[in-house]
């Protein structure tokens, strides 16, 4: 599923940042317990398992979205800008009957956003994506790049995802990453890159990101892997640790290049086990950094 010279911020690029408290964007999938498929979660059977039952991560009140910063960049990907997708929101529990509602996606309609799943033990995948999120944006900002979120806990719920795709979009985002945890069966281990497929539906045009996404993905994946040693999926995408979507809301209404990255299974002991580990989120952090560098770098040479 795919994520700078001297600038100002664009009045439209800052305008997205004012957040509203209103729905969001990650797998399009449902509330319920085991319904984990990713929009990340859309996945049905490969994705996002839910877990409304889990109560920590209470959510913050709404508040404005930090805006980047208008001083110079120095760095290798000086003039780049790169939107950082968490996925799902610690609050997305308490708000099911927002969530749930229905949003077009262009081939059809699915729900606002899910909850999104959690390891046995009850680490979430909300905190989860946030930590590791917020990793990548300090690693990314050290060398240069001009880095945005869809939301950072300054929302109660969402954002859903026709708004998340839509935040990109409006920041003509060199590339998009939305970050997730999967929830798949036990023994299903590693990670995997879920990339667009070719869709033209509605309000719905992949044609122009399909080639390019693939690229960022293809370069997410090895970074991933080289830094955290992490196997390729074991369960999905045949050994390549990519996977093509065609019914993600999050992908098929994103206008610029985009992946989302399944970067372990929550519902798997080992991988759960890495999921929880500080160092280890910093590795992941690291290897989505390598792989958006190379992508940065090669598009702009």
């Amino acid at each position: 599923m795919v994520a700078c010279a001297a600038a100002l911020v664009p009045a439209a690029f800052v305008g997205w940042l004012l957040w509203r408290d209103t729905g969001g964007d990650r797998a399009d999938r449902v509330t319920t317990p085991q319904a984990h498929a990713s929009d990340a979660h859309e996945h049905g059977g490969k994705g996002e398992h839910v877990h409304g039952d889990v109560t920590d991560d209470k959510p913050t009140a709404p508040a404005e979205q930090p805006r980047p910063s208008t001083k110079a960049r120095e760095g290798r990907l000086a003039g780049t800008v790169v939107v950082i997708d968490p996925g799902h929101n610690p609050g997305n529990f308490q708000h099911t009957a927002e969530i749930n509602k229905l949003v077009d996606i262009g081939t059809n309609r699915k729900e606002c956003d899910t909850t999104g799943t959690a390891t046995a033990d009850g680490y979430r995948e909300a905190a989860f994506t946030r930590d590791v999120s917020q990793r990548l944006r300090t690693l990314l900002e050290k060398e240069g790049a001009e880095v945005a979120f869809t939301h950072d806990g300054d929302r109660a719920f969402g954002p859903c995802i026709d708004e998340r795709a839509r935040i990109g979009n409006d920041a003509k985002a060199d590339a998009v990453i939305s970050v997730h945890a999967d929830g798949s069966a036990k023994g299903n281990r590693g990670f995997h890159v879920i990339l667009p497929g070719p869709v033209k539906a509605g309000s719905a045009d992949t044609s122009p990101i399909v080639a390019p996404s693939r690229d960022l993905g293809v370069r997410v994946a090895d970074g991933f892997a080289a830094a955290t040693g992490s196997a390729r999926a074991n369960y999905v995408g045949a050994g390549t640790g990519l996977d093509v979507r065609t019914d993600l809301g999050g992908l098929n209404l994103s206008t610029v290049p985009k992946v989302f990255v399944e970067c372990g299974n929550m519902q798997d002991p080992q991988d759960a086990a890495l999921l929880k580990n500080a160092d280890w989120r910093q590795k992941a952090a690291r290897g989505l950094a390598d792989g958006l560098r190379a992508y940065l770098t090669a598009r702009n040479n």
